[in-house]
């Protein structure tokens, strides 16, 4: 080693000519490179200068190695597609709800080029968003007028803003959620300047609890869709009809927040109980909130529906402009609602839909095709068999409502479970799936057919390695 080993450090130019990070500066970025090779060099030098007596570099090769594995790694740290084997349909981690084919197109033409986003074509005036997508859900709900927002916990605080600031909201007690991320809706209420007015109890409230909070100071009564746990037992809520009823009396509106939404009845694939945005209105709320990218299976966005007068005064809000969506969330919005004019075809090209109404029976075909496929890669797998489970709709939105699949369980050889779980998903196509008893299932509930040969050939990777 000579006197001076950071001598024998390589250069950026000599490292750049390797083959390893020729290949990145082509597919990458020149900049992206050369900044991590910078990095990387860096740190070898640091390392060098701390080290107590001599130190072993490594060589040009090795370290291109290195620098490769780095560069790698950053560009895996953006949005990747995923093969969701998890089982859990509306998987907040991973994107929630996949995009029907015409909703993909939808946004892909308004993307390329300019769209008529806020200009009415036909006079040549200045036009409102949302109009891009009312219209449909007037058709679908009967609805007075619509507004679509960011996300469902913003159309709450934008609605209680604008119909509750500075006065009361009343709430059951047993209805104050916490959704996503620890948001509450007391602090949701908080933030619009409402202020709660909680009634009842955790597991009853009556409507004489409602009616006797009512005072100079309500601006509204509210109801909300607890989608994301279940009261059973000595339980008793009050239901729409009822509180619409007491609304008209003290002349108050009434907020309905649905959750997850639905434009169909989920009965029909075993899951009931999740309301319904056109029934909701028929039975007299005078608002409507839920969300777009859940139960209707479109891109996230929070829909907002009722009488005309309340959407009105909601749309003039502050918040709804801070609130408001872009071009592909209407475009995609759109593509999507057109599907629910005719139901079956919904349920054919909305992928949530497809994924619910797929049988037992072909999941369970599927699994048993597969499993003797993943089992023959023998370096990566000791054992995989079709086997029976139960999933869920979502999970921290709808973790209540059951579904009956169909899992790959896959036992590894020479590694753990856990490091199996995690090479997966850090490949290409990365796989998520969920660990149980020293076991990972792929659960084929949340797989698309298409996607059988990705799965398998993913698992196939391993043994290559």
């Amino acid at each position: 080693m000579s006197l001076n080993p950071l001598r024998n450090i390589p250069s950026v130019s000599e490292l750049l000519e390797n083959p390893k990070l020729k290949g990145l500066v082509d597919r990458i970025s020149h900049n992206a490179v050369v900044d991590t090779v910078r990095t990387v060099l860096d740190e070898m030098r640091g390392e060098v200068q701390n080290a107590v007596g001599e130190k072993t570099l490594p060589n040009v090769a090795e370290l291109a190695e290195r620098i490769a594995r780095r560069v790698m790694e950053t560009e895996s740290l953006g949005l990747r597609p995923v093969i969701n084997a998890t089982g859990i349909l509306l998987h907040t981690g991973l994107g929630r709800a996949p995009l029907a084919e015409e909703s993909i197109a939808e946004m892909n033409a308004v993307a390329r080029d300019y769209a008529s986003l806020e200009i009415d074509l036909a006079g040549g005036k200045r036009s409102r968003r949302s109009l891009a997508v009312e219209p449909l859900l007037k058709e679908l709900t009967g609805c007075e007028a619509a507004l679509v927002v960011n996300n469902n916990a913003g159309a709450t605080m934008l609605v209680l803003a604008a119909l509750g600031w500075g006065k009361e909201v009343i709430v059951s007690r047993g209805q104050l959620i916490e959704i996503g991320g620890s948001f509450r809706l007391p602090d949701v209420m908080a933030l619009s300047g409402a202020i709660l007015r909680e009634v009842g109890t955790t597991n009853k409230t009556h409507l004489a609890d409602y009616a006797s909070a009512i005072g100079e100071q309500t601006a509204a009564l509210m109801l909300v869709h607890p989608s994301n746990y279940l009261v059973q037992g000595f339980a008793e809520s009050v239901e729409l009809p009822a509180l619409v009823e007491l609304g008209k009396k003290h002349r108050l509106p009434v907020i309905h927040d649905i959750g997850s939404g639905a434009l169909i009845d989920f009965a029909q694939f075993g899951l009931p109980g999740e309301p319904m945005a056109k029934q909701s209105l028929a039975d007299g709320a005078d608002v409507v909130l839920f969300s777009g990218d859940k139960l209707i299976g479109g891109p996230q966005c929070g829909i907002i529906l009722g009488r005309k007068a309340a959407i009105e005064k909601i749309q003039k809000h502050p918040f709804a402009r801070a609130l408001r969506v872009d071009k592909l969330t209407l475009a995609a919005l759109a593509a999507t609602l057109r599907l629910y004019r005719d139901e079956e075809k919904a349920k054919l090209d909305v992928p949530l839909l497809r994924l619910l109404g797929t049988s037992p029976e072909n999941l369970k075909n599927r699994a048993e095709r597969l499993a003797p496929q993943i089992a023959a890669v023998k370096k990566a797998v000791a054992a995989a068999e079709a086997v029976q489970d139960i999933t869920y709709l979502g999970g921290g939105s709808i973790p209540t409502q059951q579904l009956c699949t169909w899992c790959i369980a896959v036992t590894p050889a020479g590694m753990t479970v856990d490091r199996l779980a995690a090479v997966l998903r850090a490949g290409t196509p990365a796989v998520v799936g969920r660990i149980r008893q020293d076991r990972l299932l792929l659960d084929l509930r949340s797989v698309f057919p298409r996607q059988d040969v990705d799965l398998v050939a993913a698992v196939e990777a391993l043994g290559a390695e």
